[in-house]
């Protein structure tokens, strides 16, 4: 039988909205890519990512152009030296991997060379809002042990003193999605030391943040806007602590667990960050997690829906995926 890729686009809604410095969306909009082949199949989820002009008619549109290729045998790392990364070849190369696990009759742990990964403790997002909305949002989920909150404005003060004062007992990753300046820099520090914050993740805009290396930095600093392939880890040296790996960023999978043993041989802090997706999405990421210092992989939390079957959420922690879902 032919190996035949096809693409769908499914959407979620979101529970309420997702608010981060940039915008708000209610619905999570993503792109399927299957591919069988006598008689298995192999799935895999993206998010395109407008930030980088990415939307659902480019990536399929990526997807179509390199298909005829894929049907007639390409494997993942021919996907990667013929594709960008990005989310489409990131639904690409999650359903060959997939694919494979299921024609081999191993699980994707084992073809990726892990033990049998075990569960993680995940961040949940609380949005971006006014102070006493986020901190009646924090207080909903100050039993999880670890919080990532969205702030980036000109002063966040008042937001990350309120959240910090509703959920005092877990730790608080930061994300601030370039939304803060040179000018702002010192000032936010003093306030996320005195909160306790964890991590901060990308304070100042990608290609503007070189005052990371003139500045004292309290707070561990993560890339994330200012990481996208391997090859941009050693500029980061200097600047960051640790990097945000998200599959839809580095185009799959396979760059991923590239890009993760090329940061922690720099001494770089890893952190596996996601989209707003569903199980799917979250569920190779699962694998580059392990051992990370920093998981954010509430996506299908984040969802009025999920697929069914999803990731196993328990208290804190995701679950590695069963079969039935990936891998």
């Amino acid at each position: 039988m032919k190996r035949v890729l096809q693409t769908a686009v499914d959407h979620f809604p979101i529970a309420g909205s997702f608010t981060i410095s940039r915008g708000s969306k209610t619905t999570a909009s993503v792109v399927t890519c299957t591919v069988t082949d006598n008689g298995f199949a192999g799935r895999g989820e993206c998010v395109p990512y407008g930030r980088y002009g990415e939307t659902i008619d480019s990536v399929l549109a990526e997807i179509a152009e390199i298909a005829p290729l894929v049907e007639a045998g390409l494997d993942r790392q021919g996907l990667r030296e013929r594709m960008k990364a990005g989310a489409a070849r990131n639904a690409v190369d999650c359903a060959l991997w997939d694919l494979e696990a299921k024609r081999s009759g191993q699980p994707a742990f084992i073809l990726v060379g892990l033990a049998q990964p075990a569960p993680l403790t995940t961040a949940y997002t609380i949005s971006m809002g006014e102070p006493e909305a986020m901190a009646a949002q924090a207080a909903q989920y100050a039993h999880r042990a670890l919080l990532k909150v969205k702030v980036g404005s000109a002063d966040d003060a008042a937001r990350i003193r309120a959240v910090r004062a509703a959920a005092p007992a877990a730790a608080i990753i930061l994300d601030a999605n370039e939304g803060w300046s040179e000018d702002n820099l010192a000032y936010h520090f003093s306030v996320c030391t005195d909160a306790g914050v964890a991590l901060i993740e990308q304070p100042l805009p990608a290609g503007r943040d070189d005052a990371l290396a003139r500045i004292a930095r309290p707070v561990p600093v993560c890339a994330d806007e200012s990481v996208h392939k391997t090859e941009d880890l050693p500029a980061l040296v200097g600047l960051y602590d640790a990097v945000n790996i998200k599959l839809d960023k580095t185009g799959g999978l396979t760059e991923a667990l590239v890009m993760r043993d090329a940061a922690r041989a720099l001494k770089l802090k890893i952190m596996v960050g996601c989209m707003v997706g569903t199980s799917l999405g979250m569920a190779p990421a699962v694998l580059v997690a392990q051992g990370a210092e920093f998981v954010d992989l509430d996506g299908p939390l984040l969802l009025a829906r999920d697929r069914d079957p999803g990731l196993r959420y328990e208290a804190s922690l995701v679950f590695p995926p069963s079969a039935a879902l990936w891998g």
